[in-house]
């Protein structure tokens, strides 16, 4: 049995997101614990140059869909980035979730061979084909985010836990 482009994709972004939900909700109800104020953790940072909490997730959602996206050969839905508490962050999860799962897995299959043309007309253009698009940019991508996600509310005190990241399969 040889593993899906959808299996590879839809199905793993399905799982990980789900997981990084969990994880938003222990944050959430551990800053209510512990009084304190959501922002400290939705602005906090591994590094003075890394991104904050709020934009690993938005990232790790762009990735998701993004690659779904492309994979199927449709537009990319555009977000904007306003989110700004813990219900935001669920709802743009929630939004990632319907739409990746709203495509066909026989159009992410056909995705294969696709040639992906990132960031077009600029001097940063790569050119891929779906199968290293996924495995080679586009999941690396995902799970740095999703695990700086977790890794900077783990140094800030919420317990979670491997089977809070890794969620449902």
């Amino acid at each position: 049995m040889s593993l899906s482009l959808h299996q590879a994709s839809v199905s793993l972004f399905t799982q990980i997101l789900g997981g990084l939900s969990t994880v938003l909700q222990k944050a959430e109800a551990h800053a209510a614990d512990k009084k304190i104020d959501p922002s400290v953790l939705l602005q906090s940072r591994l590094f003075p140059d890394m991104f904050a909490l709020t934009r690993q997730v938005q990232i790790a959602a762009d990735f998701a869909k993004g690659g779904a996206a492309r994979l199927a050969g449709v537009d990319v839905p555009a977000y904007e980035d306003t989110e700004a508490s813990f219900a935001d962050l669920q709802a743009r999860i929630a939004k990632t979730l319907a739409f990746i799962q709203s495509l066909p897995a026989a159009d992410i299959e056909a995705g294969a061979d696709r040639t992906i043309v990132l960031r077009p007309g600029t001097p940063n253009e790569k050119t891929l084909v779906g199968t290293s698009y996924l495995l080679n940019y586009t999941l690396p991508h995902f799970f740095f985010h999703t695990t700086t996600a977790y890794d900077i509310l783990r140094h800030n005190g919420v317990e979670v836990g491997k089977k809070d990241f890794v969620g449902s399969f």
